[in-house]
């Protein structure tokens, strides 16, 4: 048989297939895409096919190469800080808004998974979507789950953010907010940047503001989740809170 990039001639020869014009390999990826489901194309693939709706005209491969180089894979690259992004060669503000708009429908989705369900009791698609929210986050961000009666999530704040490994928390705003939303009970989220989840002593001290703070309200704090690269801590699991 004719090897997979050439075209039999009269005679048994062959001759090399004619490269694949953009639109035909946009088109290829589309239909395996939309054939197959996304676990058909790799990584780069995918950029490409976000990039295509920013650059039209443009041949997306290489740029896709790129920032697979530059950020190691899709997941890295949608969550990398827009400014990154944007500096990448062949990119600019308008692709790095295609890439961050997937980021927010897949985190749009992750959180979806969680409404209308009590957070203690699907807790693999809790840590799923702070993973996806936060794992890749270059400084530290604070976050405060406030639940209702029922533990259904009623709103995810981001409190602060702060440094590579500091991030201020003012126990009274939080209460405040909590009883703004009357919400009946907290989870305390924060991520290392580090990769590394275990809880430093800061981290200990202001669960122990946030606690004491929560009990005068009768407000408890249900867990403390402390999110790495692919990995976490909570304080409850661990006998910490």
């Amino acid at each position: 048989m004719p090897a997979p990039d050439t075209l039999p001639l009269e005679g048994g020869e062959a001759r090399p297939r004619s490269p694949l014009s953009a639109e035909e390999h946009r088109a290829r990826m589309r239909h395996r895409l939309l054939a197959a489901g996304p676990d058909a194309l790799a990584d780069h693939e995918m950029l490409e096919m976000v990039l295509f709706l920013a650059l039209p005209r443009r041949d997306t491969k290489p740029i896709a190469r790129l920032l697979i180089d530059r950020f190691g894979s899709f997941a890295n690259a949608i969550a990398a800080p827009a400014r990154e992004i944007a500096a990448v060669e062949g990119m600019g503000e308008a692709s790095a808004a295609a890439l961050k708009i997937v980021q927010a429908a897949a985190l749009r989705l992750a959180r979806a998974e969680l409404r209308d369900r009590p957070v203690l009791s699907h807790w693999d698609a809790l840590m799923a979507y702070l993973n996806a929210a936060m794992a890749r986050e270059p400084v530290e961000q604070f976050r405060i789950l406030f639940l209702d009666t029922k533990n259904h999530l009623l709103a995810d704040e981001a409190q602060t953010r702060g440094t590579v490994n500091h991030t201020p928390v003012y126990p009274r705003e939080v209460a405040r907010r909590a009883l703004e939303l009357h919400a009946t009970a907290l989870i305390l989220v924060h991520n290392h940047p580090s990769g590394d989840p275990t809880p430093s002593a800061d981290d200990r001290a202001v669960t122990e503001q946030l606690v004491a703070a929560g009990r005068l309200l009768d407000i408890p704090v249900h867990d403390h989740v402390v999110i790495g690269r692919g990995r976490y801590t909570s304080f409850a699991e661990a006998g910490l809170l």
